[in-house]
């Protein structure tokens, strides 16, 4: 087959499987292009007009990954509101936390959990706990032999325990390192100053029931302090404790006894910790403002369009949700409140639909009115504000069936199956079309540098050359 029939035939195939554009053949074959031809430029041309649905497919990508990324952070958001109602709404929360106020901090010092009863105590400190605690005769030094015998550790129930010297125990060290692995409720160990060394024997325990006793054997011992129990009054109720820490005397409030002053009365004052509820409410309107600007973001143009959730159905819900809380009313089943709503402690919607606070009148509040910002935000049985919104939340971000989530797992979904779809486009098609056009493009281009002969030899054979041209 000469070069002519070759390149038709190779023309008709080309087309006929690739549908591409043969400008570049034609020019060259008619002598238009005299650079034969660019073969990867052709075959790039090709191929990237072929590529147009994946150019569909990573704008649907695209768009996809923007919703993923806002969808993301408006659940972020709502995550961030919903930890702050429940933070409000639980009764170890900010809202049951308490302080104590101690009229004399250097006697009497104390804490208290979450939900202790607030009012005011008096505590008189008689007498401090003590810890039981022995020491030996001085000996030259830690490592000093004692001379062969034995001691005993008799503990306050009557336990006796003996402690022999010399073989094995032969040094103070020694004899400390074995009285601490008879795990006898004590600790030994070894004291040196300027006039030498002392085994020193202390309970693990302060109080009277803790006491312990040691007998001079190979050993000489003296007491240096007798276990007692701390004395102390609270509300004139006289009280026994085996440690300075005390607990149980006032529910949910710990005492921790400094000094003993007999007679002196130490006020302690358990009130609301309005520092750390005014914390909470303020990160609740700074949360509230987030989640409200982002949704705000969606339906604001910018220039390019609205936001890539501006069509969404639930985030537009969302939206209605975050507003409709701002018209919560607690309504007391008796009585009256002075807090029925958000502005009546402070906190008043902008223009934009954020929340600002007012610290003065939110202060006053927590200061006067405690109670009625509790009943707000917990209802009489944790129904109030706080649950509501919490609740409301929950239908957009709960793992298994919120609508964020249901949404998200819907976008993921949908941008896996385009990148499956973009993958095998590829791999099926436009990978085998590339080595089919860059073969055609070569042969083609083989073909037409072989054409100048041809009709050279062709023009010889009929007698059509330059010198019989002008006729004779």
């Amino acid at each position: 087959m000469s070069s002519v029939s070759a390149l038709n035939s190779l023309l008709d195939s080309t087309s006929s499987t690739s549908g591409i554009d043969l400008s570049q053949i034609l020019q060259a074959a008619t002598g238009a292009s005299s650079a034969g031809i660019d073969v990867t430029s052709a075959v790039n041309a090709a191929v990237t007009a072929a590529q147009a649905p994946e150019t569909a497919w990573e704008n649907q990508e695209s768009t996809l990954q923007s919703q993923s990324s806002a969808l993301t952070q408006l659940q972020t958001d709502a995550t961030n509101l919903d930890n702050d109602m429940q933070s409000l709404n639980s009764l170890t929360g900010p809202l049951s936390a308490r302080t104590v106020n101690s009229s004399d901090s250097t006697l009497v010092t104390a804490s208290a959990a979450a939900g202790a009863a607030v009012g005011n105590h008096t505590v008189v400190v008689n007498g401090l706990a003590t810890t039981a605690s022995w020491a030996s005769d001085t000996v030259a030094s830690a490592t000093t032999d004692l001379a062969a015998g034995s001691f005993t550790i008799t503990d306050a129930t009557g336990n006796t325990t003996t402690i022999s010297t010399g073989t094995g125990t032969s040094t103070l060290t020694d004899v400390a390192n074995t009285i601490n692995g008879d795990d006898l409720g004590v600790t030994a160990s070894v004291i040196t100053d300027a006039n030498g060394a002392r085994l020193a024997i202390v309970s693990n325990t302060s109080g009277s029931a803790a006491n312990f006793t040691v007998s001079n054997g190979s050993l000489t011992f003296s007491q240096a302090v007798t276990g007692v129990n701390a004395s102390l009054t609270v509300d004139g109720i006289g009280l026994s404790s085996a440690s300075n820490t005390v607990t149980g005397a006032l529910p949910g409030v710990t005492l921790n006894l400094l000094n003993a002053s007999p007679g002196t009365n130490v006020d302690l004052a358990i009130a609301p910790d309005t520092s750390s509820a005014s914390t909470a409410i303020n990160q609740f309107v700074t949360d509230y403002n987030t989640a409200i600007k982002d949704l705000n973001t969606q339906y604001t143009d910018t220039g390019n369009g609205e936001g890539p959730l501006a069509a969404d159905s639930d985030v537009r819900s969302l939206q209605s949700t975050l507003q409709d809380a701002l018209d919560y009313t607690y309504t007391p089943a008796s009585g009256t409140t002075t807090m029925p709503n958000l502005s009546s402690m402070g906190i008043s919607v902008q223009n934009d639909g954020t929340l600002t606070v007012d610290s003065g009148t939110l202060s006053s509040a927590l200061q006067n009115n405690f109670s009625d910002i509790q009943n707000f935000f917990q209802g009489a049985s944790l129904n109030g504000f706080a649950n509501t919104v919490d609740q409301s939340l929950t239908s957009f971000i709960s793992p298994a069936d919120g609508a964020f989530t249901v949404d998200l797992q819907s976008i993921n979904t949908e941008y896996s199956g385009l990148q499956t779809d973009i993958s095998n486009f590829e791999t099926n098609y436009i990978t085998p079309l590339r080595t089919q056009l860059q073969s055609e493009y070569s042969q083609a281009e083989i073909l037409l540098q072989q054409l100048p002969t041809e009709m050279q030899q062709i023009n010889t054979e009929l007698g059509l050359n330059n010198n019989n041209s002008n006729g004779g």
